[in-house]
C-alpha cells in the first residue's frame, strides 16, 4: 500500500465499558513507538464512552470518532437521539454514518445525507459507509446500489474534502466471508471514479489472519475493523500485518 495516508478504524459497535478503556493502553504505547507518519488511527466506541476516551487519548495521536448521530443540527423532542455538535462537544473528531447496521434499521440514503450534512457542518469528518448485500451482488447490480448510495447521500454536499467512504459488502460483515482482492479493486476504482478526490477504505470481516491478503489492494486508504478491533492485541496485529 503506497497511500499518503493509511487508515485504521475502529468500530466497537456495542461493545465496551470503563474497564474495558485499560485495554487501550497497548495500543497507546504502540502507536507511541510506530515510526509511521501517514498512519491514521481512530477508534469508535459507543457514545458513553466518548468522553471518558476522549479524556484518556488526549495527549495520543490516536483520534477518536462516533458510530452515529441524529440527523438535526439543533436540540429538539428526540429522545434518546445524539447530534452531531453534542458528539464534537465530547471530543469526537469523526462519525461513521450509513453503516449497514443503521440502514437495516430504517435509515434510508435521503436520511445520510441530512446526518452527513449535519456533522460536516458541526465540524466532524465522515466515515460515509456503502455496501451491497448478498442478493444484490447475486442479481450483478453493486455499482447501481452503491451509484445511488453516493449519489444521494453526498447530494448538495460542495467540500468532500472530510469525507471518508467505506466500502463494507453487508454480506461480508460478521461473517468472516470477503470479496477477491480482483473484485474490491475494481469496486473501489468504481467508488472512486463516482466519488472523486474521496479516500476509500475497505471494511468487512477484517482481521488480522485475512490482513496478508488485503493489503495487496492498492487502490484502498486503509481499513474499517469491527469485531477485531475489540482486542488490542488483535488491532496492533493488523496494523504490523499491513507494514511486514
Amino acid at each position: 500500500m503506497t497511500n499518503k495516508y493509511i487508515y485504521f478504524i475502529a468500530n466497537w459497535k456495542m461493545f465496551g465499558n470503563l474497564r474495558t478503556l485499560n485495554s487501550l493502553n497497548t495500543v497507546m504505547s504502540f502507536v507511541k513507538n510506530l515510526k509511521k507518519n501517514n498512519v491514521k488511527i481512530i477508534y469508535c466506541p459507543p457514545a458513553t464512552l466518548l468522553k471518558p476516551l476522549s479524556d484518556k487519548l488526549k495527549f495520543s495521536s490516536i483520534q477518536i470518532g462516533a458510530q452515529n448521530c441524529h440527523e438535526s443540527d439543533n436540540y429538539g423532542a428526540y429522545t434518546g437521539q445524539i447530534n452531531s455538535s453534542m458528539l464534537k462537544a465530547v471530543g469526537a473528531k469523526y462519525v461513521i454514518l450509513g453503516h449497514s447496521e443503521n440502514r437495516q434499521m430504517g435509515e434510508n440514503d435521503n436520511v445520510i445525507n441530512q446526518k452527513i450534512k449535519s456533522s460536516i457542518k458541526s465540524g466532524l469528518k465522515v466515515i460515509f459507509c456503502i455496501g451491497e448485500t448478498l442478493t444484490q451482488k447475486r442479481k450483478n447490480i453493486t455499482k447501481k446500489i452503491l451509484s445511488r448510495q453516493i449519489s444521494i447521500g453526498l447530494k448538495k454536499i460542495k467540500n468532500k474534502k472530510d469525507i471518508i467512504i467505506a466500502y463494507e459488502p453487508v454480506w461480508s460483515i460478521g461473517s468472516g466471508l470477503i470479496p477477491k482482492n480482483s473484485e474490491i479493486n475494481e469496486i473501489v476504482k468504481f467508488i472512486k471514479k463516482k466519488a472523486k478526490g474521496i479516500n476509500v477504505l475497505y471494511g468487512g470481516s477484517v482481521n488480522s489472519k485475512n490482513i496478508n491478503v488485503l493489503k495487496k489492494i492498492n487502490n484502498v486508504n486503509g481499513f474499517l475493523i469491527g469485531g477485531a478491533s475489540q482486542r488490542s492485541n488483535n488491532f496492533i496485529d493488523i496494523i504490523k500485518k499491513t507494514f511486514n
